[in-house]
């Protein structure tokens, strides 16, 4: 009898283990479909005819297929300059801040470095209390980085919140491992280069996501401290796109638009741009990805 019962347990257990599975599955499915398919929209408006998608009714597949929108964007002299100076910025940008900000981390997390409690809460402090623009403003005027391409690089060299990332997972490695470096001659540059950089490869290509993203999608600087249109970046160049196409963004101006031969509309413009702007980061992600939960996890919990 106990033999049944305990089958009839086993049973009931699998069944509602079945019935979990498949509830997680429909739930996570659920989750995908509604992460992926407005950006699957965006992308089917985008290569779609700009006056057929007028008519609605897009939803899996494009009716007409048309790179009208993609050409008159990437048509403009200005615009492939602007793709020059992001590419620019990011690939110089994302390294030296990786660096700049892995060695202050270092720095911080040993113990006996004098004053570092010190200099860790005046870290903190600016993270809560800033001078405002305009004083930013005037120390970039006085440094010399006004309408210069080194206003976008220096000012992102360090971001507090990626420093205290950085840190904290420097913190959690095992101190006899700086210990026995130093017993073996090692000095702090050398214990920086050849222990802790290739030890802190998540967190690093972590931060390095970070910075890459923001210095791809910065666009506002660009307004503030420059006043050279070839220092513009590629997210200005779209802005200003997009404010070019914002008037006359009724369904009937779009028609009438249409009917006097303009292949492209303003949302046909929003949508390429925004593929434009998109793809690269969706590109670089996967290669990423799997340090990035690491890396995210160790860095953000101090042990």
């Amino acid at each position: 009898m106990s033999k049944m019962n305990t089958a009839v347990k086993k049973k009931a257990t699998c069944t509602s283990d079945r019935v979990l599975d498949i509830v997680k599955v429909l739930i996570l499915a659920f989750v995908v479909i509604v992460t992926i398919y407005p950006f699957w929209n965006v992308f089917i408006i985008s290569i779609n005819d700009a006056t057929d998608s007028l008519r609605g009714g897009l939803y899996f597949l494009p009716r007409r297929l048309s790179l009208a929108a993609y050409s008159n964007i990437l048509n403009r002299r200005t615009f492939l300059e602007s793709i020059r100076v992001s590419v620019a910025r990011t690939v110089v940008g994302t390294p030296v801040a990786v660096l700049v900000t892995s060695m202050l981390a270092y720095a911080l997390s040993r113990k006996d470095l004098a004053g570092g409690k010190f200099f860790s809460l005046m870290f903190v402090f600016t993270m809560y209390f800033g001078g405002g623009l305009v004083p930013y403003y005037m120390v970039l005027k006085n440094m010399n980085l006004l309408n210069s391409f080194w206003v976008f690089i220096i000012p992102m060299m360090m971001s507090v919140y990626n420093m205290i990332l950085v840190r904290n997972y420097i913190e959690a490695m095992p101190e006899e491992l700086f210990e026995a470096a130093k017993i073996d001659g090692a000095n702090d540059l050398l214990i920086y280069f050849r222990m802790v950089l290739p030890l802190s490869k998540p967190i690093l290509m972590t931060v390095g996501l970070f910075v890459a993203i923001g210095q791809w999608n910065s666009w506002f600087d660009a307004y503030l401290y420059t006043s050279s249109q070839s220092l513009k970046p590629m997210q200005s160049i779209l802005v200003e796109i997009l404010n070019q196409y914002q008037t006359g963004g009724s369904v009937s101006d779009q028609m009438s638009r249409a009917a006097a031969g303009v292949t492209v509309t303003p949302d046909s413009i929003r949508m390429a741009a925004t593929m434009i702007v998109t793809i690269p980061i969706i590109l670089v992600y996967p290669f990423i990805q799997k340090y990035f939960v690491q890396g995210i996890m160790l860095g953000a919990v101090k042990n």
